[in-house]
């Protein structure tokens, strides 16, 4: 009997040690080598942080680009999705009164136009991309705001769309926040 609690105390230690201490100095390491140095990605205008390009912010204007609804605020702080099933009649008014939104403000489109991403929330509620498609159903009203030829928005949208990772796995996608900053750069 002593010489299992001996060895139970042993690999406690051991383990302790490894996950307590090797693993977050290897993890911390690891993120000395990544963009941002392990402290984010971030993004600046003018001198000032105005975003992370991994953390969603909301837009709300009709001016710019939207992006994926947030089933948290967009608050980093606490990461999280709904947890509302397809069948729950909440999450199903949500999704209704975005699609109504989405036609409202962007007139010349169908419901069936409208990709799966603009209507619901990601797992984390952080999500700072949009489909390609997204971006497209987009491009007429925030032309017709800015009063900018749809052409130069749908060039800027191509301009933005990462392909998929490796050319092979996951759709084509537009960062919001990038986006947004290069139309605000955008000339008339």
């Amino acid at each position: 009997m002593k010489n299992y609690i001996i060895q139970s105390i042993r690999l406690t230690v051991v383990l302790m040690v490894l996950l307590c201490v090797v693993y977050p100095l290897l993890v911390a390491f690891a993120g000395r080598f990544s963009k941002g140095e392990g402290g984010g990605e971030k993004i600046t205008k003018n001198g000032k942080v105005v975003g992370y390009a991994l953390i969603g912010q909301s837009f709300t204007k009709p001016e710019y680009f939207w992006g994926r609804p947030s089933a948290i605020g967009y608050n980093a702080a606490g990461s999280a999705g709904s947890n509302k099933g397809p069948s729950n009649p909440d999450y199903l008014k949500q999704v209704s009164d975005r699609i109504d939104t989405l036609l409202k403000y962007n007139s010349g489109i169908r419901k069936s136009d409208i990709p799966a991403d603009m209507v619901t929330a990601s797992g984390s509620g952080l999500d700072p991309n949009i489909s390609e498609q997204g971006a497209i159903i987009q491009i007429k009203r925030i032309a017709a705001y800015r009063k900018l030829d749809e052409k130069k928005v749908a060039e800027l949208v191509v301009e933005n769309t990462q392909g998929p990772l490796l050319g092979l796995f996951g759709p084509s996608s537009v960062n919001v926040l990038k986006l947004n900053l290069a139309l605000d750069e955008l000339k008339k």
